[in-house]
């Protein structure tokens, strides 16, 4: 009997050691969450407001994407990666097709604005695609 005994106590310290290393779990992955949340905050206090959505943005957010198609812009820290003329060209047609569809809707500076980035963006792609 005094063996039974014997087993039944290591039983119930091993049940009691399980359930505080769950509670140490618990209270560590709550403390990881913590810190998530808090980073999430302050990248995003850091990044500050975001720019007005108007027709330069729209313009700009396509024309980065085909600098960075085009090899033209890296992220900093990464690797280079080869052209993808044809993701390029699909920015490029895409800006070309905003011209279309807005003529005569748009201000002169806004048509300058574009006619300029597209011209630009052209001979980018001329360039990049002769090498």
């Amino acid at each position: 009997m005094a063996k039974e005994e014997k087993k039944e106590e290591k039983k119930i310290i091993v049940d009691e050691d399980w359930k505080a290393e769950a509670q140490k779990e618990k209270e560590i992955l709550a403390a990881q969450e913590e810190a998530e949340k808090e980073k999430k905050q302050e990248a995003k206090q850091a990044r500050g407001p975001l720019p007005e959505g108007n027709f330069a943005a729209l313009v700009s957010m396509l024309t980065t994407q085909s600098l960075f198609a085009l090899g033209l812009l890296q992220v900093k820290g990464q690797e280079e990666k080869e052209p993808d003329l044809e993701m390029a060209k699909y920015n490029i047609d895409i800006l070309e097709t905003i011209q279309e569809k807005t003529k005569g809707n748009l201000t002169k500076e806004e048509e300058t604005v574009l006619a300029n980035t597209l011209n630009e963006l052209r001979m980018g792609y001329v360039r990049v695609a002769g090498q």
